[in-house]
């Protein structure tokens, strides 16, 4: 046999992700031990694969390399057509901890006969039912093991929750790097923030003067609306902490007090929570149908998101405004909001023209439903047992803010109704949509939407009927440049 028939080319499999590492070796350190496991075997390395920082253990996560390494074992050779006839690991966990994955590589790799497979400890007989099922039993033993590694790692969040410890990660806006000790000067904007928002002043004229006055975020950043709105929100600022969403409670159902100094007294919080809580949610009236808070001036205003993408490589997703110019055919532009107001200002699309489109492509599909029965409009039931909750919430918060009622009452009563509310509120949602979706339709959609019998509050209706969104993606010039419809991405119903 000469030289060049008794090579044996394999390739090297290498994976280090955040649950791992037991065995203390990194993607490098992996492939030199694959190394020296080849060379002892008397096998050549011809390519190394390696999936870092990817959890095997989760079925979501998708490894690209272990993906195309498993191609590649099937086919017997590399995309450049270098034959293929092993695989070298530091450890079976290394390589799968799902048995879907495993059970996938073993098809693989003795999809012909005569392939290897080798650990640090040596080769396997992977075509032996044996070692197979001494794999699988591997993995299956890996994954009990990292299930109980989350379950320790959720028990002790919560523990540390409950012992009013603060949570992991960067300090907050408003603390020091203790996150315990408040930072002076950031504390007292956000107090000021917390009790402008309680007298009515709004987010974005509290967030044009946080940036007039040069606030910035811990990363030094401008504040944006959402996260302005999220620190304001945050039960820490009051020394409550919540885990999974919901407020951290003892026995008693008292919320649990943190360790770290507070911004704001809990009545404060309480009454920002509640002004917040208000705007949460749909915009569904009392008939279950939805609405806008205002008649508005534009038929897509809300309906429209910005497609321009962030340097994070995700959309910028900010609904979009209709401004009026004078300058511009049709006479209006949507564009995306500022920075400041929350958007990225990137976006600006002719107005009446995406209109027109959009008018078009929704009448289409409203003819298509045309002929699809309907039924009855029905009320729905929850309404009066929705606005007595809310009534008795606010007389509830009043009189503990009043002191006129202790803790030990109001904390477990409030959470009882919060969380009726909230199943009262999903309920009411959810039956809107369903009448949404059975409102009538009949063939003659386009003549009474042409000849004006449907006003805009209806026109709206009809779009939200069969649209969740409209994508616009940028062009750059505003509405001067020729109007493209491929730019416009409608996110349907159906």
């Amino acid at each position: 046999m000469s030289e060049a028939a008794s090579v044996i080319p394999v390739v090297s499999y290498a994976r280090v992700s955040v649950d791992t590492a037991k065995d203390g070796h990194g993607v490098e350190d992996q492939h030199k031990v694959n190394g020296e496991t080849a060379a002892r075997l008397g096998w050549t390395i011809v390519h190394r694969y390696a999936d870092n920082d990817l959890s095997a253990a989760k079925a979501s996560v998708v490894r690209p390399d272990f993906e195309a390494m498993v191609k590649a074992l099937k086919s017997g050779h590399m995309p450049d057509g270098q034959p293929v006839q092993g695989v070298i690991v530091v450890a079976d966990d290394r390589l799968a901890r799902l048995a879907g994955d495993y059970e996938r590589f073993v098809d693989a790799i003795t999809y012909e006969e005569g392939r290897l497979y080798a650990d640090a400890k040596g080769s396997k007989n992977l075509y032996s039912e044996d070692v197979e099922s001494m794999g699988l039993f591997g993995v299956v033993i890996s994954k009990m093991e990292v299930r109980k590694m989350q379950r320790r790692a959720r028990r002790s969040h919560r523990a540390r929750a409950e012992s009013g410890i603060p949570a992991g990660g960067k300090r907050p806006f408003g603390w020091q790097v203790d996150k315990l000790t408040l930072e002076p000067e950031e504390a007292a904007w956000l107090a000021k923030a917390a009790r402008e928002v309680i007298a009515g002043r709004s987010l974005h004229s509290i967030l044009r003067e946080w940036r007039e006055r040069g606030v910035r975020t811990i990363n030094g950043k401008d504040w944006a609306s959402r996260s302005l709105k999220l620190a304001l929100w945050n039960p820490r600022l009051c020394g409550w902490r919540k885990h999974n969403g919901e407020l951290v409670r003892d026995a008693n159902g008292v919320p649990v007090t943190g360790l770290w100094e507070s911004v704001i007294t809990p009545k404060e919080w309480m009454a920002i929570d509640a002004i917040f809580s208000a705007r949460v949610g749909p915009n569904v009236k009392a008939d279950g149908s939805v609405t806008d808070y205002r008649t508005p001036s534009y038929l897509l205003t809300g309906i429209l998101r910005c497609g321009k993408p962030c340097a994070d490589g995700q959309i910028c997703n900010s609904p979009l405004r209709a401004t009026a110019r004078a300058d511009l055919s049709g006479g209006y532009l949507y564009q995306c909001p500022s920075k400041e107001m929350g958007g990225c200002g990137g976006t600006g699309r002719n107005g009446a023209k995406i209109d027109e489109f959009i008018t078009e492509a929704v009448l289409a599909k409203l003819e298509e439903r045309a002929a699809r029965a309907t039924r009855a409009h029905e009320k729905w039931g929850g309404e009066e047992e929705l606005d007595r909750l809310m009534a008795k919430q606010r007389t509830f918060l009043q009189a503990w803010q009043e002191d006129r009622m202790p803790d030990e009452l109001f904390f477990p009563e409030s959470q009882k109704m919060e969380a009726r509310v909230k199943e009262l509120r999903a309920d009411r949602t959810r039956h809107a949509l369903s009448e949404q979706r059975a409102v009538e339709v009949t063939g003659d959609v386009r003549e009474r939407w042409a000849s004006g019998r449907l006003d805009l509050v209806q026109k709206r209706t009809l779009v939200r009927e069969v649209l969740h969104t409209v994508i616009v993606r940028p062009v750059g010039g505003g509405g001067r440049r020729p109007f493209n419809p491929d730019l416009l991405v409608p996110q349907w119903r159906d």
